[in-house]
């Protein structure tokens, strides 16, 4: 169930981000990205119906279902015909995709309080939008090597996006953890406070480390870069960066499954 997640919400967040891509970086990047969304989202479904029932409920299914079909048909359209319906055909990706995503959230915690079932979809959704502005930056930022004259504003913008999406995935991991351990009772569940604070705790602040902390510093250090130009060494560091955020998102998905809290 965690490669399950954490497929689903890479490949939905490379499709959210080919919205906000300039069209000018070329049709080969938007077919590239949107066959690598199509690819993850593939292997993600392998593994749910390889898998438990409860790794999604019948609506995320049909929804991310949706989503695959609208984006294998982008895919193979782009730059070749059809171009009229490629708007609608994203269109029906992304929302496809993020009425997926919110459907997962509340099925994994439908039995929880309302906070936490807001604080859960708001979790999946921020999550996504990180990983799909990480790996799409990267992308990008490798894609300076197919295009070298490819004004750099363009990885400037998608950076922007990626740094966003950090401070707003920051910000709800900070709002779970306050409402998980401000709002536990005794006798109902294991405290979340004791369980950050025992050895098995060393989940949680690996994940705050790999999937937060390291990220925001190398956000930063990709903004600097991205900034004088120097596209080369801003994708090295992406490179870095997406590692970190990868490595963090699946401690993130681990962590909600043996703790039910989603950070």
């Amino acid at each position: 169930m965690v490669l399950f997640l954490f497929l689903t919400h890479l490949g939905l967040g490379i499709v959210f981000t080919l919205v906000v891509v300039s069209r000018e970086v070329g049709v080969k990047f938007f077919r590239f990205n949107s066959g690598l969304a199509a690819i993850l989202i593939a292997v993600a479904l392998a593994f749910r119906f390889s898998g438990p029932e409860e790794a999604s409920s019948p609506v995320a299914l049909v929804a991310l279902l949706i989503a695959e079909g609208a984006i294998v048909v982008y895919w193979a359209t782009i730059g070749r015909m059809l171009a009229s319906i490629r708007p609608a055909l994203v269109l029906a990706a992304v929302t496809g995709g993020g009425t997926a995503i919110v459907a997962q959230a509340l099925a994994l915690v439908a039995d929880r309080p309302l906070p936490m079932q807001a604080l859960t979809v708001a979790s999946f959704l921020s999550s996504t939008a990180l990983l799909g502005g990480t790996c799409t930056a990267m992308s990008l930022g490798h894609w300076y090597l197919v295009i070298p004259s490819m004004e750099a504003r363009h990885l400037q913008s998608i950076v922007k996006v990626q740094i966003v999406s950090m401070v707003v995935r920051t910000a709800i991991v900070l709002a779970v953890v306050a409402v998980a351990i401000l709002t536990w009772q005794p006798g109902l569940e294991p405290s979340f406070r004791r369980y950050i604070m025992s050895v098995d705790g060393i989940f949680f602040w690996q994940r705050v480390l790999f999937g937060l902390a390291g990220p925001a510093v190398l956000s930063y250090l990709t903004w600097e870069t991205a900034k004088i130009r120097s596209t080369q060494s801003a994708t090295g560091i992406l490179y870095v960066d997406l590692f970190a955020v990868m490595v963090g998102e699946v401690l993130a998905k681990y962590l909600l499954l043996a703790t039910r809290v989603p950070v």
